[in-house]
């Protein structure tokens, strides 16, 4: 028989995950002096080792082109490969999943303590008044308003630093900002020529520091966020939120710790988290009062569907059927342009931030002519980034021989594209799901997770706008679209791609139609929350990260005060 071994210590709260919103949870609740016990299955993190901002390639072994020359291959690692921030990937040893015939589906997965935001692009933008009460009928309404959730969004700016400026737009709704980046060159011609086509380019919103908060450090402007920061100017869990409470002493880490089952009493409320010791691979519990599943949204509508008994046949506080319901991405598109002016210009450090100094917000909510509901933002790229192993290689596609004329083609380009990405709302649809695959476990002996997914016309034609876009953005600009624009239902990312998934245990206010109330509360386990991007009603064309602090946030308050009240 499995011998399972038992914490002595019974926690306050057992806490299911490290990213965006279980951190949030452990810096709350340990700062209101709630002892947490914090489950990773990664390893913990160790920015001064691991994560390798300012190392170039003629540094490390064979350029960080992987000691099997991945990147030579065709199969470089997740982002930069050696170079990326520790993340986790795609494909992970020993954790399959499944994807059912006719459907595509791409799970990433972070296994590591801060999770995805280690490494994520950091844009932060709240949702809109129309996202949470949608005025077209097409989705339900979430069961709170955004004057509701304005407050949460205030306190989670605050904390981890937002750039931006107030614009008084409906679809891009002002915050508690930190001053903006000034744009790059290739950034001022896109604003140049999204004002000729009457469409808004405004100051990014990103999780960067401009300057010092709560004792991180302003950016010094490396342009390199997605290999990790070490001075925690890019705002990460890890680093914000995780390490400062484990100085408090209210926190104890469970690293390598994959989360198998909710043990619940015969009340039906969570009791202890089972989980596998990935180093002993032995079964063991973590008592606790409470309960935040923070795993992310598939991984942990996979633990309460696991988490079955006579109580909850169906996974647990499923009785509406709702877990693993309702899945969602960002409908994602992106296209590159050739921009003459650009070519040949002076050289110069146009790093600034990791990322995107302008972006293009929605501009055409309410317009009755698109054949689409809902809309898109569109991020923006370029500039002169820092070379690496097969940077050029377009160049080398398109320019015949070699030698100095070749060479003398990628000096002239270097610098001269522009990159637009567009990043869409998809409406929830009966076909796109997760469920238990009922054949299939990972190493572990837990059951895996099987993927149903499908856009719907709603999407495919949002593509087509993005095309159309992007091309007369571009075009204004003097420039030409590289490469032939495919159909758009070839065009559009395959599920998953854009890493934004969410859905899968739905907030609302009717406990037949949804499995979590306004707090993130299960409505039937009134110790068990969901701190991660699962809650949302939706999928709004912004970005999930800093919504799901705001939620978090909210939800680790509510579950403090009823701690204290004994009503958990």
């Amino acid at each position: 028989m499995l011998q399972i071994t038992r914490s002595p210590q019974v926690f306050d709260v057992a806490v299911v995950g490290s990213g965006a919103g279980g951190g949030t949870a452990v810096k709350v609740l340990t700062d209101q002096g709630f002892s947490v016990a914090l489950l990773e299955a990664g390893p913990m993190l160790n920015p001064a080792k691991d994560f390798k901002e300012h190392v170039l390639p003629y540094q490390v072994d064979h350029r960080g082109a992987g000691a099997h020359a991945e990147v030579y291959a065709g199969t470089p690692p997740w982002g930069f490969g050696y170079f990326a921030a520790p993340n986790g990937n795609w494909t992970l040893p020993g954790e399959p999943y499944s994807v059912a015939p006719g459907s595509e589906w791409k799970w990433f997965r972070s296994r590591i303590v801060g999770g995805r935001t280690n490494h994520y692009g950091r844009i932060s933008l709240r949702f809109s008044d129309y996202d949470f009460q949608p005025e077209d009928g097409l989705s339900d309404p979430w069961p709170v308003t955004y004057d509701e959730m304005s407050p949460w969004y205030d306190k989670a700016e605050e904390f981890i630093g937002v750039t931006g400026t107030k614009e008084g737009l409906r679809t891009a709704p002002d915050g508690n900002f930190l001053p903006p980046i000034p744009p790059r060159v290739h950034e001022t011609l896109i604003q140049k020529s999204c004002a000729k086509l009457h469409i808004p380019c405004i100051p990014s919103r990103m999780a960067m520091l401009t300057k010092s908060v709560h004792g991180r450090a302003a950016c010094h402007y490396c342009g390199q966020c997605g290999r990790g920061c070490q001075t925690a100017s890019a705002f990460s869990s890890s680093q914000a939120m995780v390490f400062p409470a484990m100085k408090t002493g209210k926190l104890t880490m469970f690293t390598g710790a994959m989360a198998r089952e909710l043990i619940t009493d015969g009340s039906g409320k969570v009791t202890a988290v089972s989980y596998v010791d990935k180093a002993t691979r032995t079964e063991r519990r973590i008592r606790c009062r409470a309960v935040v599943v923070a795993a992310s949204a598939c991984e942990s509508a996979r633990l309460l569907m696991n988490s079955k008994s006579s109580r909850f046949p169906n996974g647990l506080a499923n009785s509406s059927g709702q877990v693993g319901r309702n899945l969602t991405d960002s409908v994602g598109y992106s296209a590159t342009g050739y921009v003459p002016a650009l070519a040949g210009m002076p050289r110069h450090n146009s790093d600034g931030i990791g990322g995107m100094h302008l972006y293009v917000p929605w501009w055409l909510y309410g317009d009755q002519q698109k054949d689409f509901p809902r809309g898109y933002h569109i991020e923006l790229g370029g500039g002169f980034d820092m070379p690496m192993l097969g940077s050029f290689a377009g160049q080398c596609a398109r320019h015949e021989g070699y030698g100095k004329a070749l060479k003398a083609s990628i000096r002239d380009e270097y610098g001269s594209f522009v990159h637009l990405a567009g990043r869409g709302e998809m409406i929830p649809n009966r076909d796109s799901y997760c469920d238990i695959d009922p054949d299939r476990v990972d190493a572990w002996g837990i059951p895996i997770l099987r993927f149903h997914f499908a856009w719907s016309e709603n999407e495919i034609n949002q593509v087509r706008h993005m095309q159309q876009t992007f091309a007369s953005i571009i075009e204004t600009m003097g420039g030409q679209i590289i490469g032939r624009q495919p159909d758009p239902r070839q065009a559009i990312s395959v599920g998953g791609f854009i890493i934004h998934e969410a859905g899968t245990v739905r907030m609302g206010s009717d406990p037949r139609t949804s499995v979590l109330n306004k707090y993130c509360q299960a409505h039937e386990v009134k110790n068990l929350f969901v701190c991660d991007a699962a809650p949302f009603v939706s999928q709004p064309d912004k970005n999930v990260t800093l919504s799901i602090v705001a939620f978090a946030w909210r939800a680790s308050e509510y579950l403090a005060d009823e701690m204290r009240k004994n009503n958990v």
